[in-house]
């Protein structure tokens, strides 16, 4: 892999997530002004719980007035368990998203109305809770997750703001084979998006040594993860300069040039 150097030459990037659908991504933007390859290569895919299994749970999505969804994967599986076991979801639910990127996302589920979605103004948890505490007087607050991935800083906030929660499982995340793309390719920089693509690179490398390839990570936990795994971390987001990681891989590629 690419050799460690305070400034190095970045040819290859791997976006562990899949291939963008529109050639209009900013990440090809990215690629074009920075005359570097991507590889797009998801980490991890999500299987859906089955509703038999989230009955066994003992939660009643009825008696919750708001959701925090930190992912379009949460949103899909939600309105995918409320189908499947024909709960109506209240007109009166609100809303709390990580990004408005996530709040938009909605609009495919429900009638999108800004008093009742809300969403953080920089992605981070930090935000997220900001705007949570302005209403959550009388709320009782789900949050969807995967069976085997949880966000513990929004669990922990929750508990010590006394809210009244649930952390129903609707999904599992399961690491892919990612052997044949790292042992076929050299990459300058991998990008990671959640703790479980770390888990599926030491899953599927449990000897993985980094050798001076930059590592990238959106979300503290993944950061953490990262972190955990004795890998050393060049890239974060999100930040308040750089809220996405094609911000985070812009800032990176133009102050490694100079």
């Amino acid at each position: 892999m690419a050799v460690s150097s305070s400034t190095m030459s970045i040819k290859k990037v791997l976006i562990t997530q899949p291939r963008p659908d529109s050639d209009k991504s900013p990440y090809f933007e990215l690629a074009r002004k920075h005359s570097v390859e991507l590889e797009f290569y998801p980490f991890i895919r999500l299987e859906g719980l089955p509703s038999k299994d989230f009955r066994k749970q003992k939660i009643d999505i009825s008696q919750y007035s708001a959701v925090i969804f930190t992912s379009r994967h949460a949103i899909d599986h939600f309105f995918r368990i409320c189908e499947e076991l024909k709960i109506a979801v209240s007109q009166d639910t609100k809303y709390f998203c990580i990004t408005e990127a996530v709040a938009l996302y909605l609009q495919k589920f429900i009638l999108y109305r800004k008093r009742k979605v809300f969403y953080g103004a920089d992605g981070t948890n930090k935000s997220l809770f900001e705007v949570i505490n302005k209403h959550k007087e009388n709320e009782q607050f789900l949050y969807p997750c995967s069976e085997n991935q949880q966000d513990n800083d929004i669990i922990n906030w929750l508990k010590a703001n006394k809210c009244e929660f649930a952390t129903p499982f609707m999904y599992r995340t399961i690491s892919n084979d990612v052997k044949q793309v790292l042992t076929k390719f050299e990459f300058d920089v991998i990008c990671f998006f959640t703790p479980s693509g770390v888990r599926s690179l030491l899953e599927n490398f449990p000897l993985y040594k980094q050798n001076g390839t930059r590592i990238g990570a959106f979300g503290n936990n993944t950061s953490k993860a990262i972190e955990e795994a004795g890998l050393t971390l060049h890239i974060k987001a999100p930040a308040p300069e750089t809220p996405s990681m094609v911000a985070a891989l812009e800032k990176f590629l133009s102050s490694n040039k100079k």
